[in-house]
């Protein structure tokens, strides 16, 4: 199952999310879950590091990834994180096998 962590100030601002295991969907190379989170995961980290330029906290490993802003980039970085939650919310609906979403307060 591949967890998806939000890291959520206490006000609520989206500040990162953590990714970490496999879907187990389908065989690696051919598991469409998989290839779903880890290409929005990784347009989501370079519109905020590439696009934006916004220095964040980023590691990304053998298919877990991690990516943290500070909290002064957090209105810079709603949208492209709003947008990056909906979609994995949407898969977890669609996959709920396969995907966990969950919220971490930091």
């Amino acid at each position: 199952m591949i967890n998806i962590s939000f890291y959520v100030t206490a006000s609520g601002e989206l500040v990162g999310f953590r990714i970490t295991g496999h879907s187990g969907y389908s065989e690696q190379g051919s598991d469409i879950v998989c290839a779903a989170v880890s290409s929005a995961a990784y347009m989501t980290a370079n519109t905020i590091t590439d696009i934006q330029h916004i220095a964040c906290e980023l590691n990304a490993d053998d298919g877990d990834m991690m990516l943290r802003i500070f909290q002064r980039d957090a209105a810079a970085c709603r949208d492209v994180l709003s947008g990056f939650k909906l979609h994995m919310t949407q898969l977890e609906e669609q996959y709920s096998d396969y995907i966990n979403v969950n919220y971490t307060e930091v």
